[in-house]
């Protein structure tokens, strides 16, 4: 009965003293390190204007949908960009409903920007992200917008394709990942002209 008593009590202390390591400690640490090197990431990468209001976050997509805006990638997350229900379609590539919505947004695509009707799309124009939340598109999708852009705001195309280049993300150290666009980032500085 004595030794029973002892190792109860020695579990008793052992989870005691890891609870308050592992659920207390820890996460005091990790949250004081993100805070100190990486504060803007840390509290979600937000894009704040000067007078303080914050117009998004750079980690998430939102839906644009005027004409004087550049447009992201179709969105399979709840009613679109919806961070609480982040996915994908799940559809596989032999889905008829999937080839029949990808050909349905080609179409849109095309005539949305006045593209002809064999003109080449890229894939993230007319397909969603795994995540149903990616903020970037490609360069290539960003040039076939930037006519439709460049005539609704009334500017110059080279303009806009000046800021479609000067808003183009490398990859992750050069090496990971593909080159991308911020589709809220590149809106902003639009409105700001």
């Amino acid at each position: 009965m004595k030794s029973f008593i002892s190792e109860l009590r020695s579990s008793i202390m052992a989870t005691v003293v890891l609870g308050v390591a592992c659920c207390g400690v820890y996460p005091v640490v990790v949250w004081s390190l993100g805070q100190a090197m990486f504060s803007k990431k840390a509290n979600g990468s937000l894009i704040v204007e000067a007078n303080g209001t914050v117009r998004g976050s750079e980690l998430i997509g939102q839906s644009f949908t005027a004409e004087k805006y550049f447009h992201p990638r179709p969105s399979a997350a709840g009613n679109g960009y919806d961070a609480t229900s982040s996915g994908g379609s799940n559809l596989g590539p032999t889905s008829k409903k999937l080839a029949d919505t990808i050909t349905g947004n080609i179409a849109a695509y095309r005539a949305e920007n006045g593209l002809t009707t064999n003109a080449p799309v890229p894939a993230d124009a007319v397909t969603t992200s795994g995540s149903g939340l990616d903020p970037h598109i490609s360069p290539a999708n960003a040039e076939l917008q930037v006519a439709r852009i460049a005539k609704a705001r009334n500017i110059g195309a080279e303009k806009v394709r000046a800021m479609v280049r000067d808003s183009i993300d490398a990859a992750d150290f050069g090496v990971f990942g593909e080159p991308g666009v911020n589709v809220l980032r590149l809106n902003l500085a639009l409105d700001k002209l």
